[in-house]
């Protein structure tokens, strides 16, 4: 799992650009897909509770390290993005 101060470039649905702070990205062999974590830049200095975290999934490319984002569309991936996200976050308070 990669940590660190990362940023990225979303595309919304209205196509703006919007820049993301990635929180963290990491790879589910269940799935076959790695998964990034981001939520807009900015955002931290609003409220901690209140921060709207996205996910996307992506397959790196060897070109791009990032690949295209692809939304996530089962529950199955959001139970395990949520159980990830959990734990980073309790990682992340100790």
């Amino acid at each position: 799992m990669e940590h660190g101060e990362k940023q990225i470039t979303v595309v919304d649905e209205d196509g703006n650009e919007q820049l993301c702070e990635v929180l963290f990205t990491f790879e589910s062999e269940e799935f076959g897909k790695s998964y990034v974590l981001y939520y807009p830049m900015g955002a931290e200095n609003d409220d901690e509770d209140d921060i709207e975290i996205h996910a996307s999934s992506f397959v790196p490319s060897e070109e791009n390290q990032e690949g295209e984002l692809q939304p996530v569309e089962t529950d199955e991936e959001w139970d395990m993005i949520e159980e990830m996200l959990n734990t980073f976050m309790a990682e992340d308070e100790e």
